[in-house]
């Protein structure tokens, strides 16, 4: 990436350079490391205080993992993560156990990532009392108001996540998060398993959210019409490695990579009048422990060269502060 990620001068609140994950393969009896599965290999970006960053890409592209990585969930294989100003890789326990009481995460399923023998006002009840946020007694006026703040009702307390839908147990995740007052979400597909409606719904309560509190998120997603909804800025992904990076109406009105241009061509319009040329990439994504010579894009690539298989293209600024890995761009 050309552009400078120094903290001072962007004035980021996440700062990422250079991060990577290699998982091992290992094989035979005495497990003998053969290859390893890129995860992600070698990305950066940042995002500034109260601003969205659109982390977007098919599934196994690494964005989840990248998500993990910065919050240290995760160890990485190489690169650097600073929050405010502080090495998230560097700190020890005590002081990475603060960290996270600013960082927090959404998780996709909202079901599986709550405890179904608490009830939802025990699972927030059990956060502030063991960091000490609020004194014993007032542990039941804050849960109170912090499923009043997601849109439920302080009667939901006393419920177990099994009696709520989809979208109540996403709420009921949000609220979780924004219990230890956080400066950083990561949003981690929270509208993949819902209905259109719902999605509307939380992703308005997302932006309601971060303009009360000033948050700054991290959305991760696979729907590029929903990320437009809410970034800032948008970050594409494709085989652990970013593609294409700028601000939203940027990328949305003028993509540069084939792969976005064809992410943007699968996006439906609401208009049967509307006629869309659909880009039907050929193939299959390849595997990460498999990562074809060149360009990674181009056995999928609709205006291939020689020169692209051949040729790592690296992430540069095309103009405008508009980054793009391709050479034909």
């Amino acid at each position: 990436m050309t552009e400078s990620l120094n903290y001072q001068e962007n004035n980021a609140l996440v700062a990422v350079e250079g991060l990577r994950k290699f998982f091992p393969i290992k094989r035979g009896v005495f497990s003998k490391v053969v290859g390893h599965v890129r995860a992600v290999d070698g990305i950066s970006f940042t995002i500034r205080k109260r601003e969205t960053l659109g982390l977007v890409g098919e599934s196994g592209c690494g964005k989840t993992t990248a998500g993990r990585l910065i919050l240290r969930l995760l160890d990485a294989t190489a690169g650097s993560v600073h929050f405010d100003g502080v090495d998230v890789f560097g700190v020890g326990r005590e002081e990475l156990r603060g960290l996270r009481r600013r960082m927090q995460i959404i998780f996709q399923d909202p079901y599986s990532s709550l405890n179904p023998r608490m009830t939802v006002g025990g699972m927030l009840a059990e956060i502030l009392r063991v960091h000490r946020l609020v004194p014993s007694g007032e542990v039941r006026n804050r849960t109170g108001e912090l499923l009043d703040m997601v849109g439920l009702a302080p009667r939901h307390a006393y419920q177990y996540p099994h009696e709520f839908s989809g979208g109540q147990r996403q709420r009921i995740g949000i609220a979780r998060a924004l219990a230890v007052s956080p400066d950083f979400i990561i949003a981690d597909e929270p509208v993949s398993s819902l209905d259109v409606s719902i999605q509307a719904q939380i992703i308005n309560l997302l932006q309601n959210l971060q303009k009360d509190l000033g948050l700054t998120y991290l959305f991760i997603s696979h729907d590029m019409s929903v990320v437009r909804h809410i970034a800032t800025s948008v970050a594409v992904m494709y085989l652990g490695k970013i593609v294409e990076y700028s601000a939203k109406d940027v990328l949305y009105d003028t993509p540069l990579h084939p792969y976005t241009q064809a992410l943007m061509s699968a996006v439906p319009i609401p208009d049967p009048a509307v006629k869309k040329k659909r880009i039907i990439l050929r193939g299959d994504v390849p595997s990460s422990s498999n990562i074809p010579q060149g360009c990674p894009f181009h056995p999928r690539c609709p205006e291939c060269t020689v020169e692209c298989t051949l040729t790592v293209p690296l992430l540069e600024d095309k103009g405008t502060n508009h980054l793009a890995a391709c050479i034909k761009r």
